[in-house]
């Protein structure tokens, strides 16, 4: 689904001017994915791990495009990783006013899922325990903004967005495995107020130039046709 669209509808996206409202209103999620980083620095991922010159253009430009888009955003989230917490410093210096604030149950972890390959490398108690800080996650954010229209930004990890996306659609949150999302993509999630979820935006790395839409590992999308900047083999 294109950005645009969600950008440019008023009713959706942009938020009623402020009010003194007390009545329960629309929160506006917009998920971003940290940008590429080092996945071969060997220090902890809370101290290392942090974005390459790739990653740091991709959260620039992503900065760029959220601001550009009009969005009275209140406040600015970040997983505590290295990754997520570079992105989130870079997304601020284009929205003036905003400054980057810690949710730590956004950090990365892998929980449960169908597919046995990946569970079989996982403990246990630790993908338990990661669905449990989603949970946590998802009833911290997942809920109608106590008074009037908020615009809130995630900013967190590709694991963490599509359990959140199952969690909100009511897709058995097992089946995250199942999409893939780029670096520095736009997932928006509107949160009614009856609590109910719809679903606007998901992965869109659009506004980013090709050469910059990469995925995990680093990889390009293999349904791409081959151009001079990507030579990896299908």
């Amino acid at each position: 689904m294109a950005l645009l669209l969600a950008a440019g509808d008023t009713t959706s996206v942009r938020a009623a001017p402020r009010t003194a409202a007390t009545s329960p209103g629309t929160r506006t999620l917009y998920l971003i994915r940290h940008g590429l980083y080092d996945e071969d620095d060997p220090r902890d991922e809370a101290v290392g791990k942090g974005l390459t010159e790739t990653g740091r253009a991709q959260a620039r430009i992503t900065g760029e495009r959220l601001a550009a888009m009009g969005v009275p955003f209140d406040t600015l989230w970040t997983s505590p990783l290295t990754r997520a917490r570079e992105t989130a410093a870079v997304i601020a210096r284009a929205m003036p006013g905003l400054t980057p604030q810690l949710a730590p149950d956004l950090a990365e972890c892998t929980p449960v899922s169908r597919r046995q390959d990946v569970m079989a490398t996982v403990a246990a108690d630790e993908a338990e325990a990661c669905g449990a800080q989603m949970e946590r996650a998802f009833a911290r954010f997942f809920t109608p903004s106590p008074a009037g229209d908020r615009h809130e930004l995630l900013v967190c990890h590709g694991n963490v967005i599509r359990w959140l996306w199952c969690r909100a659609l009511g897709v058995e949150t097992a089946a995250w495995l199942g999409m893939t999302i780029a670096n520095c993509s736009i997932t928006v999630i509107q949160v009614k107020p009856d609590g109910t979820c719809k679903l606007y935006v998901f992965g869109d790395a659009a506004h980013l130039p090709v050469e910059l839409q990469t995925y995990p590992g680093g990889t390009f999308a293999p349904w791409r046709l081959r151009t001079p900047w990507n030579l990896d083999p299908f």
